[in-house]
């Protein structure tokens, strides 16, 4: 059966920068030992942030790197729709386990996505889908995993709970979580993944 699903990648090579004070957004707060940049080390805290959708992004920090990227999850045409959902539990097994001494073991001790917003269609039933697939993943493989309502993580990023998508970009370049400027090469899932990890990072993990 061929697979059905794009993926861009970005990895961060590491740098040692000045430490953030908690409480202050702009830069990124101190966690255990995190610094000031989306180029940076990290003490031995492996989490994988999700915004789910068919298009779904994604950022993983493990073992002081960060690597983020855009996954896709379409359907042929002619196959089943519930193609998609096996494929993104294949993905996220990939992503969230590491095969060591002959079996799989977690690669994260958290996973934190995007909650879903209820507002019907098929967008809403693409994230719920994975929504439930995360926690069932999260539960069969001992994981931590949470859900964070899309104004908590706005007002985080921009101090704004009602942010929109280019206040959010902004935001991320002004606090170096992101190293590019030009919103043309970034996706927006990809920022929000991002913003994510950074959250995780400072108010879930914490210092």
């Amino acid at each position: 059966m061929t697979e059905s699903w794009e993926s861009t990648r970005r990895v961060s090579p590491v740098r040692k920068h000045e430490r953030g004070q908690r409480g202050d957004l702009c830069p990124l707060p101190t966690v255990r030992g995190l610094p000031r940049s989306s180029i940076h080390e990290v003490e031995a805290v492996n989490v994988l942030a999700l915004d789910l959708g068919s298009k779904t992004g994604w950022a993983l920090v493990e073992s002081g790197r960060i690597e983020s990227g855009v996954q896709v999850f379409d359907v042929k045409r002619g196959e089943s729709p519930g193609m998609r959902y096996v494929r993104f539990r294949r993905w996220l097994g990939e992503q969230g386990l590491s095969f060591g001494n002959k079996v799989f073991v977690p690669r994260v001790e958290l996973i934190v996505y995007e909650q879903v917003h209820h507002r019907g269609g098929a967008a809403t039933e693409v994230a719920s889908g994975f929504s439930t697939r995360v926690q069932e993943f999260c539960a069969e493989h001992g994981i931590e995993h949470a859900a964070i309502h899309s104004a908590t993580l706005k007002k985080f990023a921009t101090g704004k709970g009602n942010a929109d998508k280019g206040e959010m970009f902004h935001a991320a370049v002004a606090k170096g979580w992101l190293s590019v400027a030009d919103p043309a090469t970034r996706d927006d899932n990809e920022v929000d993944a991002l913003c994510l990890l950074r959250y995780a990072l400072a108010e879930i993990i914490g210092p």
